[in-house]
């Protein structure tokens, strides 16, 4: 019996490239124990639900997920379902990795990190109108919670994420200069935390300087942590220059939980036509796989995935050929 894992295969193109994924992992001989649960719209058109307490009691048992892109209802409660995942399990860690695997662009050399604070700032969600003369909605506030606790735990995250993958440096983006208060606690606890890892290099840059860096010299760069929203952003970025969200996993990592997942959308255009792009889920596999202790299969799956990219001729169309997703994932498991 493997080590049980939730998987939720999502919304429009999900169930495909969640299954290609399985497929991939099973035939690396991952030893994992699948628990197919449902969220988003797939969980409202059988339970009414976007969120089922069955989804959500698979993964307090089981502590790991494997999820495929999930689409929010409107008028559900609901901000963000991966958002809600968040909170409820307390996964204060978004994890981004982002890697050259098709050569040949504006950079070749990319291998960066993006580690987000995924539950604080300006996502936790406070907000409401002011109302002034007649009109409700003349003036919206929203309130950024930036806690030291919270600082402190992403902080040091990001600095033994640094140890136990033979990184090298740490960045703290902030905007410190302008938010003294709330970038500047972040930035304080940030140098704080350094002085006790004085063996990895650190460094800070405000936010804006990141963005235009990111683009003009990102080989200067390592491992990269911030606050939400500006490690929503950046993380994004960062996905843009390796080939897109299509190559780009994610995993939110907890005390007491991690979840894997494609960092990509649903996908309705294409959902049902087989055409799909797996790479992101599969990645997540091997994020999931390395954090369950399996790193040589997550390796060899890895390995696999560049080399099918790499050689051009059995690929989605995203990635420049007419493979179907089917045959796309034929081609990763024969290179095996």
């Amino acid at each position: 019996m493997g080590i049980p894992v939730t998987l939720i295969p999502g919304d429009g193109i999900g169930p495909s490239i969640t299954s290609a994924t399985v497929r991939i992992l099973e035939a690396a001989g991952a030893d994992l124990a699948w628990d197919s649960q449902l969220a988003g719209m797939a969980a409202v058109a059988r339970y009414n639900d976007p969120l089922p307490d069955a989804t959500l009691d698979s993964i307090k048992r089981t502590r790991l997920a494997l999820k495929g892109p999930l689409e929010t209802p409107v008028g559900q409660g609901f901000r963000s379902i991966n958002v809600a995942l968040r909170k409820t399990f307390d996964l204060f860690a978004n994890v981004r990795p982002a890697y050259s695997i098709v050569h040949g662009g504006r950079f070749d050399d990319i291998d960066l990190v993006l580690i987000r604070e995924n539950t604080e700032g300006l996502y936790v969600g406070v907000e409401h109108y002011v109302k002034v003369g007649d009109d409700p909605k003349a003036v919206a506030e929203s309130t950024a919670i930036i806690t030291r606790a919270g600082c402190e735990r992403i902080v040091r995250y990001a600095f033994e994420y640094a140890m136990t993958h033979n990184r090298k440096k740490v960045t703290l983006v902030h905007k410190a200069n302008i938010l003294k208060n709330t970038s500047g606690l972040f930035l304080d606890v940030g140098r704080q935390i350094a002085r006790e890892y004085d063996h990895i290099a650190c460094d800070d840059v405000i936010v804006d300087a990141m963005a235009m860096n990111l683009v003009l010299r990102p080989e200067k760069y390592d491992v990269i942590v911030t606050t939400n929203l500006f490690g929503d952003i950046l993380s994004d970025e960062i996905s843009g220059l390796v080939g897109g969200l299509g190559l780009a996993p994610g995993a939110n990592i907890g005390l007491n939980g991690a979840i894997f997942e494609a960092v990509h959308g649903t996908a309705p255009d294409i959902a049902g036509k087989g055409v799909a792009n797996p790479s992101s889920v599969i990645l997540a596999g091997c994020m999931l796989l390395e954090h369950v202790g399996q790193g040589e299969r997550a390796r060899r799956v890895r390995s696999a995935l560049e080399e099918t990219i790499r050689a051009g001729k059995r690929v989605t169309r995203d990635l420049g050929g007419t493979a179907s997703t089917d045959e796309f994932t034929d081609a990763i498991i024969e290179r095996l």
